[in-house]
């Protein structure tokens, strides 16, 4: 078993990853307290640390996972089945077959999800698409801001496995900026030992802390408060 690198310390989101079969990651990382990383919180991540950074540069597995179905729908789903049983999911993998869902599990997987379609996603957009909306939730515009501006990247690809007279789920791969932080549901490779990762919501003391707001949430609240106007000065004073 490879050791877990924390190569994120604690100052807002802490974080950190293996490079291991999904079974093994999983349990691994979760044993240490971290839950594994969504598409929202690593893009969180991202601007965090900087497009220079090691979460920026190299890409990981996420918690999302990508349902095929035999009507060929694919659907992008925050209740991926293969959280729910890593092991067996890994087997099939490793046994270079599918993993086929039950109705129930697609069921329950499609009650949080998103429709995709494979086009990829102009990032001047991120806030308006209902994929990227639904995917980076609160940071969907920030983050296609900060592509743009700060990788060079005007456009998301989104890349998809071709579907069965079964379903299946695979999970989630983020690509990292040199691959255009595709969203990459292709790849029937969990057992190949490829890095996932985790995080923490902590302060610099260690004790829990809310993962860090965006400027967009802040001017929101204010607004809601009563007190529209001071956006800019505090969220100067807390930069």
């Amino acid at each position: 078993m490879e050791n877990i690198t924390e190569d994120i310390k604690p100052r807002g989101i802490a974080s950190a990853y293996i490079a291991a079969p999904f079974d093994d990651a999983k349990k691994a990382l979760e044993s240490k307290g971290y839950k594994i990383i969504s598409l929202e919180e690593n893009a969180r991540l991202r601007m965090q640390e900087g497009k220079g950074s090691f979460v920026s540069r190299n890409g990981n597995r996420t918690r999302e996972g990508v349902i095929y179905t035999p009507d060929k729908s694919i659907f992008l789903t925050k209740n991926s089945p293969i959280m729910e049983s890593p092991k067996k999911a890994t087997n099939a993998h490793r046994s270079g077959n599918e993993y086929v869902l039950t109705g129930e599990q697609v069921e329950q997987a499609l009650s949080n999800s998103v429709k995709l379609l494979g086009k990829s996603i102009p990032t001047n957009r991120f806030k308006d698409n209902e994929i990227t909306a639904f995917v980076f939730g609160d940071v969907a515009e920030d983050y296609g801001i900060w592509l743009a501006n700060e990788a060079g990247i005007k456009e998301m690809p989104v890349y998809l496995a071709n579907v069965s007279d079964k379903p299946f789920a695979r999970q989630m791969w983020f690509r990292d900026l040199g691959g255009r932080s595709v969203l990459n549901g292709y790849d029937r490779d969990l057992d190949d030992g490829g890095r996932l990762r985790g995080v923490k919501e902590t302060s610099e003391a260690g004790s829990p802390q809310k993962i860090l707001y965006s400027e967009k949430q802040i001017s929101k609240a204010l607004k809601e408060l009563g007190f529209s106007g001071l956006e800019k000065g505090l969220i100067a004073k807390l930069k």
